[in-house]
């Protein structure tokens, strides 16, 4: 899958090294050292996933994420030597879809970036002129909620919602099966695989963005329900607040 990837590193090494291998895959690589830079190459387009380093000059990458997700749901895969929970926490907070944490292999940089193309191409039109290809899925509607994988569209209450990637798989996938009950080892499968830097937290986080986006009230939600010690449902239909 040839993809336009923007890398945003400021150590000329690093930078380097991730592009090599990313060209390696078949990607177009663009490389910039500043966040102002990566901004403005996201904005540019037409790029289709963003390597984002956290430590950068001019603007860090934390703000380049919170910026660019109010504007976009361009893919994010942040890159940082802070290794705590909380600094994890934060960059999914702010709409990173992936997080890897240095030193890294390039190989495992170049699965990820994979893996979230993947995820992303679901959501593309066919290319190729003719009639218009069969849907992928029809929209799951639940209660309030609408997720249509085709459009790669959410509405909740009647109003668009707009989710990262991962937000968006993780509704997905919930509401394929309404009522069911997810672990959040299962949720994790879906969103990222199996993986050693992410925790069960991940998808607390997620779930909780969520919540403030499809819950008229999200601290008594009544769609997105915790099962208590086991995870997480979407609720079959309207009810009252759990």
């Amino acid at each position: 899958m040839c993809a336009h990837v923007v890398v945003a590193e400021d150590d000329p090494k690093q930078a380097d090294l991730v592009r090599l291998y990313l060209e390696r895959e078949g990607h177009r690589v663009v490389v910039v050292h500043d966040g102002r830079a990566a901004l403005e190459q996201a904005r540019r387009g037409p790029a289709e996933l963003l390597v984002l380093d956290v430590m950068m000059p001019v603007m860090d990458g934390l703000d380049v994420c919170r910026v660019l997700r109010a504007e976009s749901a361009l893919p994010v895969l942040m890159l940082t030597a802070r290794t705590t929970e909380e600094d994890l926490l934060l960059g999914l907070d702010l709409g990173a879809d992936d997080y890897l944490t240095k030193p890294y292999s390039p190989r495992e940089l170049v699965a990820r970036v994979r893996a979230l193309l993947r995820r992303g191409a679901r959501a593309l039109p066919p290319e190729t002129p003719g009639p218009p290809a069969a849907p992928v899925a029809e929209p799951l509607t639940v209660g309030s909620l609408t997720v249509d994988p085709l459009r790669h569209e959410v509405t909740a209450h009647g109003r668009p919602v707009s989710c990262t990637p991962a937000e968006f798989r993780l509704l997905e996938v919930l509401a394929a099966q309404p009522g069911r009950v997810f672990t959040r080892a299962q949720l994790l499968e879906h969103l990222h695989g199996i993986d050693r830097y992410i925790t069960n937290r991940t998808v607390d986080t997620h779930v909780m963005n969520l919540r403030r986006k499809i819950e008229p009230h999200p601290r008594r939600p009544a769609s997105l329900l915790t099962v208590y010690g086991i995870g997480y449902k979407l609720a079959e239909g309207p009810r009252g607040a759990s």
